[in-house]
């Protein structure tokens, strides 16, 4: 798969007529990467779009559009999808206020309930029957190489997988919730099915237990996000084939669940569409490195300080032998860096294109710090 969703002739046209820096993002591969998706999977899963990847409203629009389910960790993100996707939106999120359950109620939005504190506000909210899902912190699951989701050690996320004795029957003695699914996020920017995989099944068999021992019914099952993408050209993209077949194998393995899966692809399904273009301001030698100096840094990509792994760069336009250069923003901090790579010899004025920035880009970025101007988003159609 391509790790940019453009050319270079069009980079270069957009930069042109938009400006640097700038974010750019390509309709047409957004499109074609959830109809690939949802055409993998079996008809129980429903997809639900991690609006936290990237909220522009013109790839939110797309997605409703095509049939997605949205899942939001906000209030802003609420409102953001209220009128596009009626009945298809989750509420998930460690820190819920009780004015964005209110709000999550009021707009019949199904609550990822993180603990006892959640249902139990929930409860007094609520006027009627409400069901909801109860996200779990598993004891086992995949082994993160950063730490974005937390692994299986201690978490602030849901409810310890064996806390769950305690909980369950306190909630099923709430008057108006009804715990009618579960949540689990064990993952993220996995791009192996098999541990992918490996983690549904631990799910789904917790499922099975929890639905014999405390009688739980459950109507759905949230297998979270955690879907990768490849941000060098040497890895390999997730199998979503792949994906979907095991999935269907577990759906058929555990027939005593008859209800819908659900993924939360956010990363997976808006990465590949977007590209972050910036120039080059100078470039210096110092004491054996060599630097380009950006006119955006860790202001517009926090990501590679995140991480510690940089986005897939090229030079527009630009061949010949490379050599390894780090790339430092403009902010006035020795972290704005993103990342050392191989580039060819660089001068003022060259654009540089980041691909796979179409998720955790712009809204992730430090945007405000030092008060340089906002770089557009560009939505190509």
């Amino acid at each position: 798969m391509s790790l940019f969703a453009f050319g270079d002739d069009d980079l270069a046209g957009l930069a042109a007529r938009h400006g640097t820096p700038a974010f750019v993002y390509s309709a047409a591969v957004a499109r074609a990467g959830l109809q690939r998706l949802r055409a993998a999977l079996p008809d129980r899963v429903r997809l639900a779009y991690a609006v936290k990847a990237n909220p522009h409203p013109e790839l939110l629009r797309l997605f409703a559009d095509l049939g997605a389910s949205f899942d939001c960790a906000s209030e802003g993100e609420l409102r953001r999808v209220a009128d596009l996707a009626p009945g298809r939106v989750f509420f998930a999120g460690p820190g819920k206020r009780t004015a964005e359950l209110a709000l999550a109620l009021e707009q019949g939005v199904r609550v990822q309930a993180e603990g006892w504190e959640d249902l139990e506000r929930l409860d007094a909210l609520a006027r009627a029957p409400v069901a909801v899902n109860l996200r779990v912190h598993p004891a086992a699951g995949v082994a993160e190489s950063n730490r974005i989701i937390g692994g299986v050690g201690p978490s602030a996320f849901g409810v310890d997988e064996e806390a769950l004795p305690e909980v369950l029957p306190r909630a099923a003695a709430l008057a108006h919730v009804r715990v009618r699914g579960l949540h689990v996020f064990a993952a993220s920017n996995e791009r192996d099915a098999a541990k992918l995989l490996a983690t549904h099944r631990m799910v789904l068999d917790l499922g099975r237990r929890l639905t014999q021992e405390h009688g739980l019914t459950l109507e759905q099952i949230d297998l979270g996000g955690g879907l990768g993408v490849p941000y060098a050209p040497d890895e390999a993209p997730l199998d979503a084939g792949a994906l979907g077949r095991g999935l269907g194998d577990l759906l058929r393995e555990h027939a005593w669940f008859q209800g819908e899966l659900i993924l939360e692809p956010g990363r997976f399904l808006a990465a590949p569409c977007g590209v972050y273009l910036a120039r080059v301001v100078r470039t210096k030698e110092s004491r054996g490195a060599r630097f380009a100096i950006l006119e955006g840094g860790v202001n517009h990509l926090l990501r590679p300080l995140l991480t510690g792994q940089a986005f897939p760069v090229r030079a527009v336009g630009r061949d010949g032998s490379t050599a390894s250069t780090t790339l430092a923003g403009p902010l006035c901090t020795s972290l704005d860096r993103l990342g050392t790579v191989d580039l060819p010899d660089l001068r003022p004025g060259d654009l540089l294109a980041f691909g796979t920035a179409g998720a955790y880009g712009f809204t992730e970025g430090m945007t405000h710090f030092l008060s340089h101007p906002v770089p557009p988003e560009v939505w190509v159609a």
